[in-house]
């Protein structure tokens, strides 16, 4: 176990040390061509999913509205219920949180990365996924949280310091990065007129403004996000690299 060791919580946050000066770039590297793949995106991309389902879950709560359920579908797709007034600002803020909790995780992340925060991440993680199995109300949905589990405790649990590192910076680059296809597949989607019922349809609803408004503000949202974010995870070597090694 390579979580926690006898010095306790002292250990879990502290520092870590910055990592190899390619990790960084490989894992983004491969983060990338991940997400820019297509059979493998589409395993990969209920991580995406879960994290989505969970902004709805977290604000929805936030806004004093009921959470009743979470169903996650093997397309990928999924749903978030919850009971309250149906318009509103509760309502806007729960039907805008989907799309960049991703992005915004991602960013979280990053930012713990760049304090060497590595098991605190795992940490995250966890009490994320563990938040959303138990409100998860269907069979595929409960599968894709466990297997989700299943791999984090391997690589907290299993895992090497080294392996775990390449494993937390590889989900962060996957989260920034994630954080901003599905944005381009769900206007295709529009475009073709198979997605009306999307959030950014009812954002326009809510607010009687255009859903390309909202498709173009989470869109700069998620891409800001993975400005920052890729700064952040990539600081440490490019420092790394300009200054060379102290004597």
């Amino acid at each position: 176990m390579h979580i926690a060791n006898s010095d306790g919580l002292a250990t879990i946050f502290s520092s870590q040390p910055d990592p190899a000066g390619v990790l960084p770039f490989v894992t983004g590297g491969l983060a990338l061509l991940l997400v820019l793949s297509r059979s493998p995106w589409r395993w990969a991309r209920t991580v995406v999913t879960i994290v989505h389902e969970a902004g709805h879950a977290v604000v929805a709560l936030l806004a004093g509205r009921r959470l009743q359920s979470i169903r996650l579908h093997s397309d990928t797709s999924g749903v978030t219920a919850s009971r309250g007034k149906p318009t509103g600002p509760g309502m806007i803020f729960t039907a805008l949180a989907g799309y960049p909790a991703p992005s915004l995780l991602g960013l979280a992340f990053a930012a713990l990365l760049a304090a060497n925060r590595i098991t605190v991440v795992l940490i995250v993680a966890a009490v994320l996924l563990l938040a959303v199995l138990v409100v998860v109300r269907n069979v595929y949905g409960v599968f894709a949280v466990v297997a989700s589990s299943a791999v984090l405790g391997v690589v907290a649990f299993v895992a090497t310091p080294s392996v775990q590192a390449w494993f937390v910076y590889a989900v962060t680059w996957f989260l920034l990065f994630g954080g901003v296809r599905p944005l381009f597949e769900l206007q295709r989607k529009r475009y073709r007129g198979s997605a009306n019922a999307s959030d950014i349809d009812q954002l326009g609803w809510l607010t009687g403004t255009p859903p390309i408004l909202w498709l173009l503000i989470i869109g700069v949202f998620t891409v800001g996000c993975l400005v920052l974010g890729g700064l952040w995870l990539l600081e440490p070597a490019l420092n790394s690299m300009l200054n060379g090694p102290t004597l």
